[in-house]
């Protein structure tokens, strides 16, 4: 294994790093002070704009398709440390390159499973982030860690899909620009094979039956840069057959599909936010005094900081062999490692932004430092894209197996 950054990546990385510096950082404060003058706190503030044609400027747009054809082109190895960049801000560098979720994952499964009329009409605005989207999956009545329970129908009435349930914590659906759901639900209910029974189709926002009820908040936070996080109801909402993606049945291996490049996203970008509050507790260590001597000074300060450094330097060797070997034996071969990342990643992120924030003391929860909202960050992706306990147990039966 060679996790040398090649001529590309360093290219990339390079022109990623001045773009952060120059443009990004010192975009936080403004877009704050911009929203606050907003008559919608779901609308972009200007700057954001502002750094999209300056990212599309600098070559740094949709960096994360593989594809070539409609992203960058790169591998997820190249892809991985700067994805790690964009971690470092995670309300403004994603969307300012258009590589934010829900987008990226909605832009890949159309890529990979949709047809040409579907990507016309949806992935190539996506794709020129003229407009925004949203993945409606998760459930309110059932455990939506086992996928297959979901209970949203989608019925055929001759030419129509007619989709009836309640979904929520759908990320991006608060966003005015979120103008397409990717919907998973039952088309065959009461089918043998209980993987076979999901579909997913393409329902426009604007469709009669379709209501975006609230926005859920998220420790007390309601992710606006991201769109927000919103139950939605669709009661009979009907769109056209040709509305599916893929094939009746295909709604979980799609799922899959779409969920493996979309943990390990979140787990490069989560060792960004680690390296920010890395940075961030070393600047107040040096910069505050308590008890005659500077923090830098006091050994359980010194303890926390150099734990963190080893968790960080862990973590990513895995994150970049995962990567690594999704590029060479594909997902179903880095299945474990996949899982792996998921697990390890957000507890230890978690486990330094705690720390971080003890150091600021009062600070550390307040606006005036980026930590508490990192930590809310983090914290939810030990729930997002399948709970920590759901891939322990995938992880243990597959481990377990090789003794059966």
């Amino acid at each position: 294994m060679d996790f040398a950054f090649d001529a590309r990546t360093e290219e990339l990385r390079a022109r990623l790093l001045a773009f952060m510096d120059e443009h990004v950082y010192p975009a936080e404060q403004v877009a704050h002070e911009q929203r606050a003058r907003l008559s919608s706190p779901w609308e972009n503030p200007p700057v954001v704009e502002e750094l999209k044609a300056q990212a599309r400027r600098h070559g740094l747009w949709n960096l994360f398709l593989p594809d070539a054809e409609y992203g960058a082109g790169l591998t997820n190895l190249q892809y991985a440390p700067l994805a790690e960049i964009t971690g470092r801000s995670p309300q403004l560098a994603p969307t300012a390159t258009n590589c934010a979720a829900p987008d990226t994952g909605n832009m890949e499964v159309l890529a990979q499973f949709g047809d040409e009329r579907q990507k016309k009409q949806w992935l190539e605005p996506l794709l020129a982030g003229e407009i925004r989207s949203a993945f409606a999956m998760t459930e309110p009545d059932v455990a939506s860690s086992d996928a297959t329970n979901i209970t949203t129908h989608i019925r055929r009435e001759g030419d129509e899909y007619v989709i009836t349930g309640r979904k929520w914590y759908i990320s991006g659906a608060m966003h005015p620009d979120c103008k397409i759901f990717i919907v998973m639900g039952k088309t065959d209910p009461d089918g043998p094979d209980i993987r076979r029974q999901q579909s997913m189709v393409l329902v426009p926002r604007d469709t009669p039956g379709v209501t975006v009820k609230r926005a859920m908040q998220v420790f007390g936070y309601e992710d606006h840069y991201h769109g927000g996080h919103a139950e939605v109801v669709f009661d009979e909402a009907r769109v056209p057959v040709s509305n599916l993606i893929g094939e009746e049945g295909g709604g979980f291996a799609i799922a899959q599909a779409r969920l493996g490049p979309g943990r390990i996203h979140h787990c490069m970008r989560l060792i960004g936010m680690a390296e920010r509050a890395i940075e961030l507790m070393c600047r107040r260590a040096v910069s505050r005094e308590a008890f005659g001597k500077a923090l830098a000074q006091q050994g359980v300060v010194q303890n926390w900081i150099a734990d963190a450094r080893v968790a960080v330097e862990q973590l990513r060797l895995l994150v970049l062999k995962t990567a690594w070997m999704m590029d060479t034996v594909g997902n179903r071969g880095a299945h474990t490692e996949i899982q792996a990342i998921k697990i390890a990643t957000p507890r230890t992120v978690v486990g330094i932004l705690d720390r971080a924030i003890q150091l600021h003391g009062a600070g550390g929860v307040s606006q005036d430092f980026p930590l508490a909202e990192l930590y809310a960050g983090a914290r939810t992706l030990m729930l997002a894209d399948g709970p920590d306990e759901v891939h322990q147990r995938s992880l243990a039966r597959r481990e377990i197996k090789k003794y059966l």
